[in-house]
């Protein structure tokens, strides 16, 4: 228990620094399509998201699945191209059409948390607590999340209902935001 100030510090700095760009872009482009009244939905959102990531970390750090880093670098960029794509396809956004990205969280959180496993495996020495670690990481990374989702909603909050720009059009915008680097991020990182 003793090191769970260590690793909540760890979650946290995976999406607060500056080093996580690839994750505060996949929360673009997951929460572009909320806006503020949605705060509830999109914390259930960010959950998805961390259990995914939880799930495969935990895989990962137990070496019961191995995927090569350079596969995994590169899907990650990967999965906010596609979550990005997917929400120009959203005209209506109402709980039901927009459900889609709480799979979309949990499934690609599933290849984000094989992008830091190698990481928290190294820190985590073999008389640690894994599940204290894990947890304390965890929950850290669903801190960081919250604060960068506020962020988001917050300039949402701003754009659409302050400067009365169309919902449509602030999410197209932040899509192509998130989509154009994570393009040049996964053309980057191509693996062959």
């Amino acid at each position: 228990m003793s090191d769970f100030p260590f690793y909540f510090r760890f979650g946290w700095q995976h999406i607060i620094s500056r080093d996580a760009l690839d994750h505060q872009l996949f929360i673009l482009a997951l929460a572009a399509i909320y806006v503020i009244k949605d705060w509830k939905q999109v914390l259930i959102l960010i959950t998805a998201f961390t259990i995914g990531h939880s799930l495969t970390l935990f895989l990962s750090v137990k070496e019961i699945i191995t995927i090569s880093s350079r596969w995994v670098e590169f899907l990650i960029p990967c999965t906010i191209v596609f979550t990005a794509i997917t929400n120009l396809f959203q005209k209506k956004f109402t709980p039901k059409t927009i459900r889609i990205n709480y799979f979309l969280a949990l499934f690609f959180g599933l290849i984000h948390g094989l992008g830091f496993a190698n990481n928290i495996r190294l820190a985590l020495a073999s008389d640690q607590s894994l599940g204290w670690g894990l947890f304390g990481f965890n929950l850290g990374l669903e801190a960081g999340q919250i604060i960068v989702v506020l962020v988001i909603l917050f300039i949402s909050f701003i754009v659409v209902n302050i400067l009365k720009i169309n919902r449509r059009d602030w999410v197209i915008f932040a899509s192509a935001c998130a989509f154009s680097i994570a393009l040049v991020t996964a053309i980057e990182r191509w693996p062959l």
